[in-house]
């Protein structure tokens, strides 16, 4: 079974692109971005050539000894078995592990700019960050992120996909549509959006094998954390990572180092938040004193909430047994609601250029996420249920009396007096039920 993913039109743009640069994919481990570039390849490439980094350590030789790339292209065919051309995609996989590879990429750029060159790897992110020899300028980043719900969607009923994609954002969704579509938002809380686990679903059917599928991804995240950072941070970086199920379990999400070790302290554990980031596990939202714009420039640097990257490992390393599946909607409020916070956060992340942040006013009220939509600043409120009621976000609009307001929940898709109420399965479409909004006000 093959995942479409929305990725793909990027990296054919990048493929057909007049002034190409080579490509680096980021993002965590299992995500999809091997597959991504052997699917471009197989698709988009007369041929794809590619070598792993972590498999075979041995082709650091062809990068130390060399700056010449037609030298390094003539070893590579050898290896490759076939004669490498423009038309041929490079594939550099784990190239954290050969940093003299990363760095010939300025060469490929300056000296071969048509040939078609692309890398992945894990905890890309903490390599670049330390690598100060790297080639600023003569590469191309993209992001790739754990599968969408509606990705999911996608391969789990096309038809559906189909009609959500196609409908109307003036309309109510009728419930024989709504329905179905509710339960299999459920299905994607048990498994997240990493290919292998939604795989073991989808295709596999086996709850047995998708929870060995998360923990085997688990186990292998634990033992990177050992695998670059400072070794005195090692201890610190498992500490956050055990302590996010109860960071996200408490009614106020705001990060308290108090929950990672008694008497920690915000320094002592400052990088090793900072790695997680880099790594691609954890997304970090800052508290807003001021929702104005830029966003970033009312940024309270001492409050912050950390979400996992993944809703299926957070429900995973939560303890969340799949069968809550079962009941109506207790998957979305159970654990006061954190999984579908979570999920709403990984949704906004990938949609919106800049991170959401989130607001509070003393004990006044909070508004889970704030985002900035162009030039607008807009209020978003996650709701776990059909329970909508939110002093907070009626708070908010009275002080600001902003343009628009988001309601996140499980029910129906709904404008009313600034306030667009929008289904949790189509948090994805939010972006585009704003441009329809701001071009038709809702009339």
């Amino acid at each position: 079974m093959y995942i479409q993913r929305d990725a793909e039109e990027s990296l054919i743009r990048w493929k057909n692109s007049s002034n190409r640069k080579p490509l680096i994919l980021k993002g965590a481990r299992q995500v999809g971005k091997t597959s991504l570039l052997k699917w471009l390849g197989a698709n988009h490439f007369s041929d794809f050539a590619y070598f792993n980094f972590d498999e075979k350590p041995e082709l650091r030789q062809f990068f130390e000894d060399t700056k010449d790339i037609s030298r390094i292209i003539n070893n590579l065919s050898i290896i490759h078995r076939n004669a490498i051309y423009e038309n041929t995609l490079i594939i550099f996989d784990e190239v954290q592990e050969c940093i003299p590879a990363l760095n010939s990429l300025k060469y490929f750029n300056e000296n071969l700019p048509g040939q078609a060159i692309a890398c992945a790897g894990s905890l890309l992110g903490i390599t670049l960050g330390k690598e100060a020899s790297f080639p600023v300028g003569k590469v191309t980043f993209a992001e790739i992120y754990p599968l969408s719900f509606m990705e999911f969607l996608r391969a789990a009923d096309d038809r559906l996909f189909d009609y959500l994609m196609n409908h109307s954002l003036l309309e109510n969704i009728p419930d024989i549509f709504f329905n179905p579509v509710r339960d299999l938002l459920k299905q994607f809380f048990i498994t997240g959006g990493l290919p292998e686990a939604v795989l073991a679903l989808l295709e596999q059917k086996d709850i047995e094998h998708l929870s060995t599928t998360l923990k085997d991804i688990t186990v292998s995240y634990k033992l990177d954390f050992s695998k670059h950072p400072v070794m005195k941070d090692v201890a610190k970086i498992t500490h956050i990572w055990d302590s996010l199920p109860s960071q996200l379990g408490r009614e106020n999400k705001k990060f308290i180092y108090q929950l990672i070790k008694s008497g920690a302290r915000a320094r002592e554990y400052e990088d090793a938040i900072k790695w997680l980031e880099q790594a691609g596990l954890v997304y970090k939202v800052n508290r807003c004193n001021e929702p104005r714009l830029p966003l970033a420039a009312y940024d309270d640097l001492h409050s912050f909430k950390l979400y996992l990257f993944d809703v299926g490992i957070l429900r995973h390393v939560s303890g969340l047994d799949p069968i809550a599946f079962a009941d109506k909607n207790r998957l979305f409020t159970e654990f006061k609601g954190a999984l579908t916070e979570n999920y709403i956060l990984q949704s906004l992340r990938r949609n919106f250029d800049v991170i959401p942040r989130y607001w509070t006013s003393q004990n006044e009220a909070e508004v889970d996420f704030i985002l900035q939509y162009k030039n607008k600043i807009i209020p978003a409120e996650v709701k776990s249920d059909e329970n909508v009621r939110s002093k907070s976000l009626a708070f908010y609009n009275e002080r600001f009396n902003p343009d628009i307001r988001i309601r996140y929940s499980m029910k129906n898709l709904s404008y009313d007096n600034n306030l667009i109420n929008i289904p949790l399965f189509m948090a994805d479409m939010t972006k585009k039920i704003l441009d329809q909004h701001f071009q038709n006000d809702f009339n």
